[in-house]
C-alpha cells in the first residue's frame, strides 16, 4: 500500500506532529472561551498517537529498509527517511504523548494550557526532522525548532521564579552552543566544499591544507552534540533546567531532547565523517567520545548519589545514561563488524530509557501535584497511600539502575557486549561499575516509598486525591517498560538492522 504513496508522504510523522500543533493553535484562537484543557489534550494526544501509528506502520512495511530499496531522500539530499530516523520518531512520538496526557492534569488551573501542548508538539516536529536530516543546513534548523519552545517550556510556569530562572539559563547557554555548532558546520563546508553529510564525507579525506578548518569544525561539532546530550562538561545547564522546570517538561527535556542530540551524532559521525576517514582532519572523534563517555557516566552517577532531592537526582542520572548511550559512538572501530550491534544497542537503550525516564519525571509530577514534598524523606510512607503509583516507580527506578529482569538490564546488557566485542573492554568496565552505583541512589526511593515512615504527620493526606491522566501515564510507562522485557528481541533486532544501514 505504502508503493502507491508519493515521496513526500513518508515524511507523515513529522507532519502529524506539526499539523496538531497548529490545530491546537488553531482551536485557542478560533474558540478561546470554548475550548476546555480536556479537548486541548486529546488533539495533543490524537496528534501524537497518530505519527506513532504511522511511525510503526512504515517500519513494518519496511519503509527505508535496505531490503525494500533502501533509504527514501529528498529535496537534492537534504532529507532522508530511514530505519533509524523511524526508530526515533517512534521515540519521540510516544515520550510526546505520555506528556501530553500527563500535563493534563499538571496544568489543568493554568490560564493557557494550549501554549505548552503546541510547544511540546513543535518541539517533537523538530526533533522528528532531525531524525530525517541528511544535511548540516537542515540539522542546525531543526535543532533550533527544537530548542526554542524548549527555551519556553522550560520557563512555562511563568509565577515560579526558579522556573522563569532555570529558563533563562537554559536559552543563554543554548544560544552559545548553537553559535560553536553553526560555526563549526561553516568550517566543514569551508573545508569539504558540501553541507549534505555524503558531500561532507567524500571531501573529508582528502581536505589537504585545510586540514586545520576542518579539524576545528570537527571539534566544535562534538562540542555542539555534547552539549544537547548534557554530556560532560557541557553538562551543567542539565540538572538546573530539569529542576527548575515543570516536571512534565523535565520528562519530555531528558527523554525526548537527549534522544534528538544522539540521532544527529549516530548520523552526522558515521556519514559526515567515517571512521579513519576524520584522521585526515587530525581529529579522533572515536577516542572523544570514549572520554566523554567514561567522563560523564562516572561524573553523573556520583553527582547524582549525594543529592538529597529526587528530581535533582534524576536530573544527574539523566547525565550518567547519556554517558551510556555514548558509547554506541565511543566504542565503534575502524572495519568493525560489531559496529551496528554497538550502535544499535544504544538505540535501543535510548527507547528503554524513554519510557522509564518519563515515568520516572511523570511520578515526581504527581507528587509535586499532590504537594508531598521534594526530598528522599519527603517520600516516605508514599507507597501505603498510593500503592500503584510506587510500585509503577520501582519498577522505573531498578529498570534505570539495569536490575534483572527488567528491560533497562537488556539494554545496557547488550550495550556493554557491544562494546566488548568491538574491543573496548574498559570502557564496558566503567559502565558495569557505574551501574552498580547508581543502584544507590535509586534504591534510596525505593526504600523511602515503602520501607520509611512518613516525614510528618498528615504530609500524606492530599494522596487521596487522584489525578487520573497523570497516574494513568504513569502506570502506562511503566507496563510498556515492564513489556518491552518479552519484547526486547524485536526492538534490538530493529535498532541493529537501523544501525548497519549507517556504515
Amino acid at each position: 500500500m505504502y508503493e502507491t504513496l508519493p515521496a513526500w508522504a513518508s515524511l507523515s510523522p513529522a507532519l502529524l506532529l506539526g499539523l496538531a500543533g497548529l490545530a491546537l493553535l488553531l482551536v485557542d484562537t478560533i474558540r478561546p472561551n470554548e475550548r476546555s484543557n480536556t479537548m486541548l489534550a486529546v488533539v495533543g494526544t490524537v496528534g501524537a498517537l497518530a505519527s506513532l501509528a504511522v511511525t510503526v506502520w512504515f517500519v513494518v512495511a519496511g519503509v527505508g529498509h535496505a531490503d525494500t530499496g533502501g533509504a527514501v531522500t529528498l529535496f537534492a539530499d537534504a532529507v532522508k527517511v530511514d530505519t533509524m530516523s523511524l526508530f526515533f520518531t517512534a521515540i519521540f512520538a510516544s515520550v510526546t504523548a505520555l506528556v501530553v496526557v500527563a500535563a493534563h492534569d499538571y496544568f489543568d488551573d493554568h490560564a493557557h494550557p494550549a501554549a505548552f501542548y503546541s510547544l511540546t508538539l513543535f518541539a517533537a516536529t523538530g526533533m522528528s526532522l532531525l531524525a530525517v536530516a541528511n544535511s548540516f543546513a537542515v540539522v542546525f534548523v531543526a535543532l533550533e525548532m527544537v530548542s526554542l519552545p524548549s527555551y519556553a517550556l522550560v520557563a512555562f510556569s511563568k509565577s515560579n521564579r526558579g522556573s522563569v530562572e532555570a529558563g533563562l539559563k537554559y536559552f543563554l547557554v543554548g544560544a552559545l552552543s548553537s553559535a560553536v555548532f553553526l560555526f563549526g558546520i561553516s568550517l566543514v563546508y569551508a573545508a569539504t566544499g558540501s553541507l549534505v553529510l555524503s558531500g561532507v564525507a567524500a571531501g573529508i579525506g582528502s581536505v589537504g591544507d585545510l586540514a586545520g578548518i576542518a579539524g576545528v569544525g570537527i571539534v566544535m561539532i562534538v562540542g555542539g552534540v555534547a552539549f544537547k546530550t548534557a554530556s560532560v562538561p557541557f553538562h551543567f545547564w542539565a540538572p538546573e533546567a530539569y529542576e527548575g522546570a515543570p516536571a512534565p517538561v523535565s520528562a519530555f527535556l531528558s527523554s525526548a531532547s537527549k534522544a534528538a542530540g544522539f540521532v544527529v551524532a549516530f548520523r552526522v559521525f558515521t556519514e559526515a565523517f567515517p571512521i579513519g576517514a576524520s584522521l585526515a582532519a587530525n581529529v579522533d572523534w572515536v577516542l572523544a567520545f570514549g572520554v566523554l563517555a567514561a567522563v560523564t557516566m562516572t561524573l553523573g552517577n556520583f553527582a547524582a548519589a549525594v543529592q538529597e532531592e529526587v528530581k535533582r537526582m534524576l536530573a544527574y542520572s539523566s547525565i550518567g545514561h547519556a554517558g551510556y548511550a555514548l558509547i554506541g559512538l565511543a566504542a565503534l572501530s575502524a572495519g568493525g563488524s560489531g559496529n551496528h550491534a554497538v550502535m544499535g544497542a544504544a538505540m535501543a537503550h535510548l527507547l528503554v530509557y524513554g519510557f522509564m525516564n518519563t515515568g520516572a519525571f511523570l511520578f515526581v509530577a504527581m507528587v509535586e501535584r499532590w504537594g508531598v514534598g521534594r526530598t528522599f524523606a519527603d517520600y516516605g510512607g508514599l507507597a501505603r497511600r498510593a500503592p500503584l503509583a510506587s510500585t509503577a516507580m520501582a519498577v522505573f527506578m531498578f529498570s534505570l539502575a539495569g536490575l534483572p529482569p527488567f528491560a533497562g538490564f537488556f539494554s545496557k546488557y547488550f550495550l556493554f557486549l557491544g562494546a566488548i566485542d568491538n574491543g573496548f573492554v574498559w570502557l564496558a568496565a566503567i559502565g558495569a561499575v557505574n551501574s552498580v552505583l547508581s543502584l544507590y541512589y535509586y534504591s534510596r526511593v525505593v526504600r523511602a516509598m515503602f520501607l520509611d515512615d512518613p516525614a510528618t504527620p498528615g504530609a500524606l493526606e492530599a494522596i487521596d486525591t487522584r489525578p487520573t491522566a497523570l497516574y494513568a501515564a504513569v502506570v502506562f510507562a511503566a507496563v510498556a517498560t515492564v513489556l518491552l522485557l518479552p519484547g526486547f528481541g524485536p526492538v534490538i533486532e530493529t535498532a541493529e538492522a537501523a544501525a548497519a544501514a549507517l556504515f
